[in-house]
C-alpha cells in the first residue's frame, strides 16, 4: 500500500481510504485528557456497542513490529498474534517504537496509512459485523468502514487474537 500523506482536514487514514474510493463514515467525539482507555471512551462518547470498536494495537513478533486490530472491550492475545503471522514470541511494542512507525500518536493509532506497512491482524469477530470502528488517525475521531475493506487496504489476515 502506498504511503499516505495528510491533506487539509484530512488524516493519512482518511487520505488512503478516499483514494481507494471505499466508502466510510467519520465520527468525532469530544476527547477527554482523563480517560482511562482510549478505544472504551470512543465507544461511549459514540453510543457504539464496544465489540464494533476496534483498537490498533502495535507489538513485536519475533523482532518485527505487528499491527493488532482487536475490539476495545477486550484485549491482544500475544501468542495468538503471533502464530497469526508465523511468529513464535510476541510483546507489546515500545509506544515510542510504534508511533515512529505509524506516524500517529498512542490512542489515535489507525490500521490505515500507517507510515510504514507492518503486517496486519484483525480480530476475526470483526467479520460478524456489517461495519466496524477503528481510529481515523487521532483521538477524538474514529471512521465506520466495512471489515472486508480494512482488510484489503491494510493486506491483513483475519485471525482470532482478542481475547476477554
Amino acid at each position: 500500500m502506498a504511503k499516505a500523506k495528510k491533506s487539509k482536514g484530512g488524516t493519512p487514514a482518511t487520505v488512503t481510504l478516499e483514494a481507494a474510493g471505499v466508502p466510510f463514515t467519520l465520527h468525532a467525539y469530544e476527547h477527554d485528557q482523563a480517560a482511562a482507555s482510549y478505544g472504551g471512551e470512543a465507544a461511549q462518547a459514540l453510543g457504539v456497542d464496544p465489540l464494533r470498536v476496534f483498537k490498533t494495537l502495535v507489538a513485536e513478533v519475533d523482532g518485527a513490529l505487528t499491527v493488532g486490530v482487536v475490539p476495545v472491550a477486550g484485549q491482544l492475545d500475544l501468542k495468538a498474534l503471533a502464530t497469526a503471522v508465523g511468529g513464535k514470541r510476541a510483546a507489546m511494542a515500545d509506544p515510542a517504537a510504534a508511533e515512529r512507525s505509524s506516524g500517529y500518536v498512542r490512542g489515535g493509532i489507525s490500521p490505515l496509512g500507517q507510515r510504514k506497512a507492518l503486517p496486519t491482524v484483525l480480530d476475526a469477530s470483526a467479520l460478524a459485523h456489517d461495519t466496524i470502528y477503528v481510529s481515523a488517525g487521532r483521538r477524538g475521531l474514529e471512521v465506520e468502514l466495512a471489515p472486508a475493506d480494512l482488510l484489503r487496504l491494510t493486506g491483513a489476515v483475519s485471525a482470532e487474537i482478542g481475547r476477554g
